[in-house]
């Protein structure tokens, strides 16, 4: 790929004159059947007799083709999945017989190309270090999604090793699998490292999806391709089968278009795994459905803390939130001027403890895996010995710095992450002192231009940050637009309080209707 080839639209106005001209597939779906369309929809057209899984299946194959592939080039899908045809068809075939596995039987969904799926797919964690890595097993919430009956359609592109390899390396561009864009305005970066989940998700190529978190890699690219991501308590959904970065913090979550499709999602992937092991103490009972918490009235009588330091940061911005806080407050809910963002100000903790944990994690993951690398040693050496390919834009300090580190009994491990972990105390005291259900602030400024040179830019907003250091869940959604590109709203709460968040999110998502679909599907009629 050359430098910057891929920067050839520069907004999303410039779609609606090629985007007719793309050709498609004898007997396909048009390009808006389908589009915006539920899971709810889907599978209530599927009783009906009118869709079947492996035409919606087809639809977005299609789609992928039309869109990700030859049109404006997304590259939001790193690889399609060989078998998904074959599985649709099995779902329909067992529908037929009466066999209806739940919610998501025979729903096609794309996953993070950092989990393991026991096919013909790579897992590479979009480097071409793990080009050969071909998984014997599924990750644990695959086999937990396979089982729910859903499709696994393919696996998207993402920020190489999920951002942890450079310090200035550029949101959704891996070796592998190139830049992914944003589908608003194409120079625009689609934010990492899940960007190319999130991006599947807006475009109308899924329903849903799933990505991964370690500080930011849900919430970040929910907000700036204006869907709907889900980080979870860290142990909720498991964590094995998945290439890590920080047992502390890694988590993986659900995309959708609507707070009702990322539930739906988050109840087919949780389920407690023995395995994982996570500081949080797990609930005697979980929900198992958590469409069930979907309540449009749910912001009656809850105490929602809004960060004060990010009420006036952007001529732009501001009026968004203070609409927010208004809509909030009419659908029930009371606001109180807080300041949570200080509780990340933990200088150089968080990246030690990444460091030292992605060190460990890598190598015990590299070495049960069927990669022919077995080290982040051998990472560090194949990426030298293919700098041109793997290392053309920015380089691999962070694993240089990681792997000088010890291993986990190291005193300054174990300081810094004493730190971390008292996060989640600090927290949960302030949510205890002043009585709130939920914190809540701008996700992220708008996206900024992709730089491969200089990497990406800090917005100033960030409010999921100490969701993520503590472990605790977060909801993203949109909050409105700003110059035609999304900006996303983050509700945080205390451990395995997901119940609570998707019933303030869904509120605050009937009350505002912030959803606005990528110009070029509004060219076909579904805006």
């Amino acid at each position: 790929m050359k430098r910057r080839s891929f920067i050839r639209l520069g907004s999303a106005a410039g779609l609606l004159t090629i985007m007719p001209a793309f050709a498609r597939p004898a007997g396909a779906a048009a390009p808006g059947e389908y589009a915006e369309m539920t899971v709810a929809e889907m599978q209530k057209r599927m009783k009906a007799g009118r869709l079947t899984s492996l035409a919606l299946t087809r639809h977005y194959l299609d789609e992928i083709a039309r869109i990700d592939k030859t049109g404006p080039q997304l590259r939001s899908v790193i690889e399609i999945n060989p078998e998904a045809l074959r599985i649709a068809t099995a779902m329909d075939k067992e529908r037929k017989s009466g066999k209806i596995r739940g919610p998501f039987h025979g729903i096609p969904v794309l996953l993070k190309d950092n989990i393991d799926t026991a096919d013909q797919m790579k897992t590479t964690a979009g480097s071409l270090a793990l080009i050969d890595n071909v998984a014997s097993k599924d990750a644990f919430l695959v086999g937990r999604l396979r089982d729910a009956g859903a499709v696994i359609l393919g696996k998207t592109n993402l920020s190489e090793w999920a951002n942890f390899r450079s310090t200035r390396s550029s949101s959704g561009w891996s070796s592998r699998g190139g830049q992914t864009r944003n589908p608003y305005v194409l120079d625009r970066s689609p934010c990492g490292s899940s960007s190319g989940s999130a991006v599947a998700v807006a475009a109308n190529l899924c329903a849903v999806a799933v990505g991964t978190e370690t500080n930011g890699s849900i919430a970040c690219p929910a907000s700036m391709n204006g869907v709907v991501g889900i980080k979870p308590t860290v142990g909720l959904v498991s964590r094995s089968g998945v290439i890590p970065i920080s047992k502390t913090q890694d988590t993986a979550g659900p995309f959708g278009r609507t707070v009702a499709d990322a539930a739906a999602l988050l109840g087919a992937m949780a389920g407690q795994d023995p395995t994982d092991i996570t500081q949080h103490k797990v609930p005697q009972s979980l929900p198992t459905d958590y469409t069930a918490f979907l309540d449009p009235n749910g912001l009656k009588g809850k105490r929602i803390g809004i960060e004060k330091s990010l009420m006036k940061v952007h001529e732009g911005i501001d009026p968004l939130l203070g609409k927010a806080m208004e809509q909030l407050k009419a659908a029930g809910a009371e606001i109180v001027e807080v300041e949570y963002m200080k509780l990340q100000r933990l200088p150089g903790a968080e990246s030690l403890v990444l460091q030292y944990e992605f060190k460990d994690g890598i190598n015990r993951y590299l070495s049960t895996s069927n990669a022919k690398i077995k080290s982040l040693e051998g990472l560090i050496a194949f990426n030298n010995a293919n700098k041109a390919k793997v290392m053309p834009y920015f380089g691999q300090e962070l694993f240089t710095q990681s792997q000088a580190k010890g291993d986990l009994d190291s005193k300054e491990y174990k300081d810094a992450l004493e730190k971390i972990n008292g996060v989640a105390n600090t927290l949960t005291d302030l949510l205890d002192k002043h009585k709130l259900d939920a914190l809540c602030g701008p996700s992220t400024g708008t996206a900024w231009c992709t730089d491969l040179v200089n990497g990406d830019f800090w917005t100033g907003y960030g409010s999921y940050g100490p969701a993520a250091l503590s472990g605790f869940p977060s909801i993203t959604l949109p909050m409105g637009m700003l110059s035609g590109l999304p900006v996303g709203i983050s509700f945080l709460a205390k451990a395995y309080q997901e119940p609570e968040l998707i019933r303030i999110a869904y509120a605050y998502e009937q009350a505002s209707h912030n959803r606005v679909a990528p110009g070029y599907m509004r060219s076909v009629g579904n805006g």
